[in-house]
């Protein structure tokens, strides 16, 4: 029998409780924030989860959910009674009631997923399969437009600005952007390393960091350990950490002098990296900017020969 959001009151969950739940989605937000280091390993997934989709709660079935967490619906029905309301579909109300008069780029496309993925009678082609891992590209890009944290950019180019030497580490999915991001920072004249990690050399690789230096760790759920110890590293040698991550949840974002959140849009369990990559690029820019860069600087300098 499929599981059911029952609107019954849990034992756990009392009309005091109710009384005191968050009045809006934001008050929600915060309040997972806050309760974040209290909850347990299985409810941590669910908060980071609500915190990073906050736009595709209102259109979440509590199995989608529950798939994207690995986690049993009935987690998600504890989680919704631990802050305080009687089920998913009641915490789900503040969602709706607060993305109702506007359908984002993520929403339009998650239902367009489903209506591909439900239509069983018509084989999905290839130009079909194209056109959906651009819509999932070009809803995270929007969302990035949309939720630019421009306080927080403005912290991280002063760290560039004011670092002279920088580290940049990314490991898998993340690697191509760290080492993107090298390139673009190596048209300054500052000292650019990146942090392969070549044959698990991640620690003496950032075994010369100083104070005054800066790490820029980029990393997504489920946070790379690799990606996470060298920023302990960079903590205990009193490294300045600018993190491009996906949540303020995220263990990297944690006494981090700036953290830049982006949320990629997925096709199929696969994240585009577009969001991310131009979320760099724009950091870039205005670094670059800031230092007054010529463009004959930016560009590429010829003398290699075919």
């Amino acid at each position: 029998m499929p599981h059911t959001d029952q609107p019954a009151l849990s034992e756990g969950t009392t009309d005091s409780d109710l009384a005191t739940r968050p009045l809006d989605a934001e008050g929600l937000l915060q309040l997972i924030a806050q309760e974040y280091e209290s909850l347990p390993r299985q409810l941590k997934r669910i908060a980071s989860y609500m915190s990073q989709q906050r736009d595709r709660i209102m259109v979440d079935r509590i199995s989608d959910i529950a798939r994207e967490c690995e986690v049993h619906p009935s987690a998600i029905v504890r989680f919704s009674q631990r802050l305080g309301f009687r089920g998913f579909s009641d915490m789900q109300a503040l969602f709706r009631e607060a993305y109702t008069h506007k359908a984002t780029p993520v929403q339009n496309y998650q239902q367009r997923i489903r209506s591909l993925i439900a239509n069983k009678s018509q084989k999905a082609s290839s130009a079909d399969l194209a056109r959906d891992c651009i819509g999932a590209t070009l809803s995270g890009i929007e969302r990035l437009e949309q939720e630019l944290d421009e306080a927080a950019l403005e912290r991280a180019v002063d760290l560039v600005v004011n670092a002279e030497n920088i580290y940049v580490v990314g490991v898998r999915r993340s690697f191509a952007v760290a080492d993107y991001l090298v390139y673009n920072l190596q048209h300054t004249n500052k000292r650019i390393h990146l942090v392969s990690g070549l044959g698990g050399s991640y620690r003496e690789q950032m075994r010369s960091i100083r104070p005054g230096d800066l790490v820029i760790a980029i990393s997504f759920t489920p946070y790379a350990k690799e990606t996470q110890h060298c920023l302990r590293i960079a903590q205990h040698h009193q490294a300045k950490t600018l993190i491009i991550t996906d949540s303020t949840l995220s263990p990297l974002a944690k006494r981090a002098n700036s953290v830049l959140l982006v949320n990629e849009g997925s096709s199929f369990a696969f994240r585009s990296l577009s969001a991310t990559l131009c979320l760099c690029q724009a950091l870039f820019i205005a670094v670059a900017y800031r230092l007054e860069l010529k463009m004959d600087e930016i560009h590429e300098q010829s003398g290699f020969e075919d």
